[in-house]
């Protein structure tokens, strides 16, 4: 593959994704290569992967199925994430929790005010 890629296409993520899946390079590899995150890349795999699912499926999802179900996965661990903040707040002075003693929560309306 061409070290100077400016734009990454789909084909071109295809293309060095497969060379991962393959192993002829690794994610680090690619990372140092082409200047990208590994996270970057990581990313592509898991697209990668989720598309080659959905297209082998008996009756495939269209595409708004899929970021629905992406979106609530998504809000999902975006609300157990914010349980575990919230069983880990840390009982400040006179009674106050770390957070409310630096401000308003940042998941406050401005109802609660």
């Amino acid at each position: 593959m061409d070290d100077s890629i400016k734009r990454w296409t789909a084909k071109r993520k295809t293309a060095l994704v497969i060379e991962i899946i393959r192993g002829k390079t690794t994610v680090a590899e690619a990372s140092r290569s082409f200047d990208l995150s590994p996270s970057e890349i990581e990313g592509w795999i898991d697209d990668a992967k989720r598309g080659m699912e959905n297209s082998l499926r008996v009756n495939p999802l269209d595409i708004r199925e899929q970021y629905e179900k992406q979106l609530k996965d998504l809000q999902e661990a975006y609300g157990e994430a914010m349980l575990e903040l919230r069983a880990r707040k840390i009982p400040g002075p006179a009674g106050m929790s770390h957070w409310s003693a630096i401000g308003p929560s940042p998941m406050a309306n401005a109802d609660d005010k």
